[in-house]
């Protein structure tokens, strides 16, 4: 839980400013267009240089401000390299135009990068068919996928595709930035290949969305994967980072800095514990689609971006027990439901 967490910033930097939070890492945070208003960013001195984590979403704000990072906090010192987390446009959006912008090139694993740059690319109709067919599958009803037609290709619209090169990082790989080494742990789940960077002279962890304070992040199946367990994934992922000492301080991408990666992670695992259970439960009593699961595990109301991502959970949690032997799946009328076995 984020009682049992330790935030040594009271206050985050305002858009376009930074906070030293560990020598030579500056904390940037950029506004978002969703419900979810804001995304981490990091700058690490490299030399004469820095060496940019994330890049925001592809929005003329974010481009504005940037451009106000450069000549203020940055000092006008020229950027090195940008390193994405992971493909999601709030992380990868501008990478395009930031590599463009220096004459850089993109440090990323391949999962991301090559995923940012297919669904950057893909056209509006073959999204919206695909999107279309896995939705129907899920339960979604007629009105609803008039909106997953209307949606297209959200992903592309947020984005500056991706540069056609990349320097690929793997999990393990030794990064030297500004005579320090940041070692790449790779998590999967919220992502195909997330990379997130622990520097232990520093005893700092840039989580990206792997480990966040305050919420959960996001695991979903997606229309490109329709039968993929990312759940599985991510809880073995949350192993990687419990040999991490206890006084990490973990710069993650939403919320605050925070101490206390151990109870963190334990209280996410727990977390999909309990919803594993919900899920189970609910479907002892009839088959549910991933439509009827959200009144399960939403109770707050979901505007037409959040529904996809919920969707998305229900099916991840429906998948698990699946492969877990607790749950079964039939198909009627080209919708696919669950039933609990025991």
């Amino acid at each position: 839980m984020a009682d049992d967490l330790d935030f040594p910033f009271a206050t985050p930097p305002a858009a376009g400013e930074a906070i030293t939070v560990a020598p030579g890492v500056l904390w940037l945070r950029m506004p978002l267009p969703f419900a979810l208003d804001h995304i981490n960013l990091w700058a690490l001195e490299d030399g004469d240089g820095w060496t940019l984590v994330d890049s925001g979403v592809a929005d003329d704000t974010t481009r504005a401000l940037w451009s106000h990072v450069f000549e203020g906090p940055l000092g006008g010192r020229p950027v090195k390299r940008l390193i994405c987390t992971h493909f999601h446009p709030d992380h990868m959006g501008l990478a395009g135009w930031l590599t463009d912008r220096f004459d850089v090139a993109l440090w990323a694993t391949l999962g991301e990068w090559t995923y940012g740059r297919m669904l950057a690319l893909e056209s509006d109709e073959t999204v919206g068919a695909v999107s279309k067919a896995f939705y129907h599958r899920a339960g979604v009803d007629a009105q609803g996928l008039e909106l997953v037609a209307r949606r297209g290709n959200s992903f592309a619209k947020r984005v500056v595709p991706p540069p056609p090169t990349v320097r690929r990082i793997i999990d393990g790989e030794e990064i030297a930035i500004g005579g320090r080494s940041w070692r790449v742990i790779v998590g999967r789940g919220h992502a195909p290949e997330h990379a997130a960077l622990w520097c232990a002279q520093a005893g700092v962890l840039i989580s990206g969305d792997q480990v966040l304070p305050r919420i959960s992040p996001n695991i979903s199946v997606w229309p490109s994967e329709p039968d993929a367990d990312p759940l599985s994934g991510f809880l073995e992922s949350l192993g990687r980072f419990a040999p991490l000492p206890a006084e990490t301080l973990v710069l993650p991408s939403h919320g605050r800095p925070f101490h206390g990666l151990h109870a963190r992670i334990e209280a996410l695992a727990a977390h999909h514990g309990d919803r594993l259970a919900e899920v189970e439960a609910a479907c002892r009593d009839r088959a549910l689609s991933a439509q009827d699961l959200l009144g399960v595990l939403f109770k707050r109301p979901l505007d037409a971006n959040t529904v996809f991502f919920a969707l998305g959970e229900a099916l991840a949690h429906a998948h698990w027990l699946e492969g877990q032997g607790r749950l079964r799946r039939s198909e009627v009328d080209g919708v696919v439901r669950f039933t609990a076995i025991a």
